[in-house]
């Protein structure tokens, strides 16, 4: 008998701007309707998170505006590079989203596109969008940390 294999996971593109523009409260992950060119762009690294979104329509989630390039072998019978793919959840899943996001100012964002043990999966986030002072802070509050960082390792170098 043969062990299992350890989790497989491979991160393809990441959405650094939801955390910037939402405050995340919660986070699942979902599989992903594809078809097989699309998935030889996503292994190619083809695929842009930024504009995207998810929305709940019938009971079912569906990522919309998600930018997956051609595949270059696949021009007979290409794919709609931004084309609503849905999104697999249980019923469950989907309800408490539904709920989350009736919320007002909540919405759902892709986090991040990844492989796990040879599926894609997205990670999506309930979050709640960020008013600009709140931006503002958080970008002084990275500067600070960079400039202390920054500090430091010249006290280092000094030997002191």
């Amino acid at each position: 008998m043969t062990g299992r294999k350890q989790s497989d996971e491979h991160v393809i593109a990441r959405n650094r701007a939801a955390t910037f523009h939402y405050e995340l409260s919660d986070r699942y992950e979902a599989g992903i309707v594809l078809r097989g060119s699309e998935v030889k762009s996503l292994r190619e690294g083809r695929v842009h998170l930024a504009d995207a979104f998810a929305v709940v329509e019938r009971g079912e989630v569906w990522l919309r505006n998600m930018h997956i390039a051609s595949f270059f072998h696949a021009r007979a019978f290409p794919h709609d590079e931004r084309g609503a793919r849905k999104l697999l959840l249980h019923a469950r899943e989907i309800q408490q989203i539904e709920r989350a996001i009736m919320r007002e100012g909540y919405t759902l964002v892709p986090l991040d596109l990844h492989f796990r043990n040879g599926h894609v999966k997205v990670a999506l986030g309930v979050g709640r969008g960020k008013k600009v002072h709140d931006k503002r802070a958080a970008i002084a509050e990275r500067t600070e940390e960079r400039e202390a960082l920054q500090e430091l390792r010249a006290r280092q170098r000094r030997g002191g």
